[in-house]
């Protein structure tokens, strides 16, 4: 009978996928999160991140990054919440050509995470 009650425990139905509706995202994992996410930065345009964070978190912050230079963006982005794990942060732009670090921020449960995404912008 014991053996049956692991059986069934094996059964149990898994968490729902994390989505990022629209295509294809990029993936990062933090201890307690996966993070999707889906942004098209060109030199001196700005641009937008899509991101579905999972589980979904209290809140979420979204900067960047140049580690050679020891600067950031001269803009700093805001955050729309658009429910149930979803977030687009706006008003994101890279001033120069080179290599960039993405950070995300997850807060949840008085707990924060971070990730980063190297990239290189031409």
């Amino acid at each position: 009978m014991r053996r049956l009650g692991w059986l069934l425990l094996g059964l149990a139905p898994a968490a729902p996928a994390c989505e990022l509706p629209g295509g294809p995202a990029e993936s990062l994992r933090t201890a307690d999160h996966t993070i999707l996410y889906r942004a098209s930065p060109r030199v001196g345009e700005h641009f937008v991140v899509e991101l579905a964070v999972c589980p979904p978190p209290d809140a979420v912050r979204v900067d960047a990054s140049m580690p050679a230079h020891r600067h950031g963006m001269n803009y700093q982005p805001s955050i729309v919440t658009l429910g149930e794990g979803r977030f687009r942060a706006e008003g994101l732009l890279f001033h120069m050509p080179g290599d960039w670090q993405l950070l995300f921020e997850v807060r949840a449960g008085g707990k924060t995470e971070r990730a980063t995404r190297d990239l290189r912008v031409e």
